[in-house]
C-alpha cells in the first residue's frame, strides 16, 4: 500500500530560478544531505536527465533507485517516476512552482510504497526526512545562491 504526503513552503525567488535550482539533479549531491550519487542514464533532446539512478542514504543503509523525469509541464512542474528501486517499489512525485506574493510556493507531492513493512515510526521518519531534503535543502540552496 503507497502512502502520500504533501507539503509547501515559499522560497525567496522567481519560480522559474526556484525550478532551474530543482531540474539540475546532477547538482544534488551537493546540497542534498542524504544523496550520495546521481547517475544520469539517459536524457531528452534538450539534454535535460530524463532517466537518473540515485544512490541515497535510506533507513541506516545505502539504496538505489532510478526515477524518469517528466518535463511536459515545465517550468510550473518537475514530475518523476520511479522505474526501479531496491527499498521503494513507487517513489512518484513532483514538484510544483507557483508565483507567490514573496517569490514561489513550491508544493511537494510525494507517493511512496515500500518492498518491505517496517514500524510506522520508522516510516513516518523517513517520509519527514525526504520532505526535509525535497524542500528546505532546496529553499537552503535556491535564497543561498542568490
Amino acid at each position: 500500500m503507497s502512502e502520500e504526503t504533501t507539503e509547501r513552503l515559499t522560497v525567496l525567488l522567481a519560480p522559474t530560478a526556484v525550478y532551474e535550482i530543482a531540474a539540475d539533479i546532477e547538482r544534488y549531491p551537493e546540497w542534498v544531505a542524504d544523496i550520495k550519487q546521481v547517475t544520469i542514464d539517459d536524457r531528452d533532446g534538450l539534454g535535460r536527465p530524463t532517466l537518473v539512478t540515485f544512490r541515497t542514504a535510506a533507513f541506516g543503509r545505502s539504496t538505489t533507485y532510478a526515477l524518469r523525469y517528466d518535463y511536459a509541464r515545465a517550468p510550473e512542474v518537475l514530475a518523476w517516476k520511479q522505474e526501479s528501486g531496491d527499498l521503494t517499489s513507487k517513489l512518484d512525485g513532483a514538484y510544483h512552482f507557483n508565483a507567490a506574493d514573496q517569490g514561489c510556493e513550491v508544493v511537494y507531492h510525494l507517493e511512496v510504497e515500500l518492498r518491505v513493512p517496517i514500524p510506522g515510526f520508522v516510516k513516518a521518519r523517513a517520509q519527514n526526512r525526504i520532505q526535509t531534503a525535497a524542500l528546505r535543502e532546496l529553499k537552503l540552496r535556491a535564497e543561498g545562491s542568490h
